[in-house]
């Protein structure tokens, strides 16, 4: 199996291609600027950009299963996210593994209005994109992670990736790991487990 991971120099893509990488998976890193992705055993590095769907297609034709550690840098053009999910499906991988974040579209009333109200004043400009990325990558069957706020720290041992109907009555989400959510992605890519689906994932 061979994986693409997309944002693949972002803190949380540049954990998934080690994650596959230490799972014996052969990774295609993707990323704007190439030179700034590691040198590793067992990992190309391509040159792509979400707003050159050409460039995207070509960087995962050989690939299986498309990874997404792509986010909303300061700064960058309104619709990066949509336009990174639109390339993605245009470019025909077999599966995409999305990430996103709890409290937006589906996961919005199972994450509770504390947190709805709190992405809302943070994340303002950055909501209706998220929203439609993620709806891109539902409605072609791929896999969207909605997780909680990231922090540092190694993968979890017993990660728990769930439903949203899962998350139902929490006051607030649970932090997680940045690795444990890359490794559960990384899991996902193997092994397919909510095609079509929202999940989130906790570190026990």
């Amino acid at each position: 199996m061979r994986i693409a991971v997309l944002g693949a120099t972002g803190a949380t893509g540049r954990l998934m291609v080690t994650a596959a990488l230490a799972r014996g998976l052969s990774v295609t890193a993707v990323a704007r600027d190439p030179a700034r992705v590691p040198t590793l055993p067992g990992l190309t590095t391509v040159a792509g950009d979400v707003r050159d769907p050409a460039s995207i297609a070509a960087a995962v034709a050989e690939c299986d299963v498309l990874l997404s550690g792509l986010g909303a840098v300061k700064g960058s053009a309104p619709g990066t996210l949509t336009a990174g999910a639109q390339a993605a499906v245009a470019a025909g991988v077999d599966r995409i593994i999305w990430l996103g974040a709890l409290g937006t579209g589906p996961s919005a009333a199972p994450a509770g209005a504390l947190t709805r109200t709190m992405l809302r004043l943070l994340m303002r400009s950055e909501l209706p994109d998220k929203v439609e990325a993620d709806a891109t990558v539902i409605a072609a069957g791929g896999t969207v992670f909605h997780v909680g706020p990231m922090t540092g720290g190694q993968a979890s041992p017993s990660p728990r990736t769930m439903t949203l109907a899962s998350l139902l009555h929490r006051l607030f989400p649970r932090g997680v790991t940045r690795a444990t959510v890359a490794a559960a992605m990384v899991q996902e890519a193997e092994q397919a487990r909510f095609p079509g689906q929202t999940v989130t994932v906790l570190d026990s």
